[in-house]
């Protein structure tokens, strides 16, 4: 077996069930998770209609590099979204159609890491597991930026040494960030395009969550948007994740897409080829469908807008938590430490959360996830208020 195998940690939600193992909850109150990010709001129907449409389409064996319409409808999407100049984007060169960020942010690891150069792949902390996962199967080894409050949430970038930017692979972005919610500044993907410029690596953007945000005027910057205010038409060493899953509450679609960089692209598709991951053509039409209308898009945003102004007017007079810049999630201090506020928590409420200590990892001591909880207002309005509500008694009684 790969011995790196052995150096993966176990899942957060293996950790919350043992953890949980045991407790009792009330039986006369009803379940309530704001554990996992899943979206809970209606798919589009236009999305599921279209899906039914092609279903002849299973009768044809699909290409990696996915079917011109999908690429061409998300080159498009990504101009209008990212304000990148006409033309700049070849749907045949610049975009891969993926089945999900998960899958990509693993497979594209394993496409770039050099396991001869010992080199480093550099995430946020707390961060997505898939970003240390990939790294450590890759051969590579898991660098960590710890994001705190004092500087929104975001890694302080200028603290980095230029040792470890002279190691660095790959440079993982998440923005709008899990669990933070924190978005990157654009001046700050600028600078760092010119510290990948000068230590010759690759910036992998998560940006799945881009467009839950707060306002319809100003739909958050991407590291395309930094790209097309430098000029960079080529996306040298830029590339960027996006995903329908929390745009278009299609989870289970499993679709998204890689875009920028042409080199690494044709590098990444030549990996996927052999990795055996193409998107089945009837699926790439119902993507079709859903990248091109915002209507449902501005709608779910809505949503969630209700949630967090809700959540926020229970929980702000007995928490320390924030509303975030964009995503769906709420990063609260908690007032005992993360493992027992969570345990109590399901013991007394029935509301389960994650502790944030589980998203993070600790590097000399500290863990910058320690002492928070992730909560994730994926349910309808009535359950998160009731859920807020909980929580608001718990924290009274503690």
């Amino acid at each position: 077996m790969n011995e790196a195998l052995n150096h993966l940690q176990p899942y957060p939600f293996e950790k919350l069930r043992a953890l949980l193992a045991g407790a009792q909850p009330p039986a006369e109150k009803k379940a309530i998770a704001l554990s996992i990010g899943e979206p809970k709001h209606r798919s589009p129907a236009f999305v599921a209609e279209a899906l039914a449409a092609n279903l002849e389409q299973l009768a044809v064996y699909p290409t990696t590099l996915g079917i011109p319409a999908l690429r061409e409808a998300i080159a498009a999407w990504c101009e209008r979204r990212f304000q990148v100049p006409a033309g700049w984007l070849d749907a045949a060169r610049h975009v891969l159609p993926v089945n999900g960020t998960r899958e990509a942010l693993f497979a594209f690891t394993q496409t770039v890491v050099n396991r001869a150069d010992n080199g480093l792949v550099v995430s946020p902390n707390p961060f997505y597991q898939i970003y240390e996962g990939a790294a450590l199967l890759a051969g590579a080894e898991p660098h960590y930026l710890p994001c705190l409050a004092e500087n929104g949430f975001n890694p302080d970038f200028d603290a980095v040494t230029a040792e470890v930017w002279q190691r660095c692979q790959i440079l993982f972005l998440c923005s709008p960030g899990n669990p933070t919610g924190a978005l990157i500044p654009l001046d700050t993907l600028k600078k760092l395009i010119a510290l990948a410029d000068e230590h010759d690596f690759v910036i992998a953007a998560d940006e799945c969550y881009s467009e839950l945000y707060f306002d319809e005027q100003n739909p958050p910057a991407g590291l395309l948007t930094a790209c097309a205010e430098l000029g960079r038409s080529d996306f040298k060493r830029c590339v960027v994740f996006h995903s329908l899953s929390k745009r278009s509450n299609l989870p289970g679609l499993r679709s998204g897409f890689v875009a920028g960089d042409a080199a690494i692209l044709k590098s990444f598709l030549l990996y996927r080829t052999y990795h055996g991951c193409a998107m089945p053509v009837q699926t790439q039409l119902a993507s079709v469908a859903a990248w091109n209308d915002e209507v449902h898009v501005r709608a779910n945003r809505a949503l969630y807008r209700e949630k967090f102004d809700a959540m926020l007017d229970i929980l702000g007079p007995v928490l320390d938590v924030q509303r975030p810049d964009g995503g769906f999630y709420l990063w609260p201090k908690t007032p005992v430490d993360d493992e027992t506020f969570t345990r109590e928590l399901f013991a007394r409420e029935h509301v389960t959360v994650v502790p944030g200590s589980y998203l993070s990892r600790a590097v000399d001591g500290f863990n910058p996830g320690a002492g928070r909880v992730r909560m994730a207002l994926v349910a309808p309005l009535a359950e998160c208020v009731e859920a807020a509500e909980r929580i608001r008694a718990f924290v009274k009684g503690l």
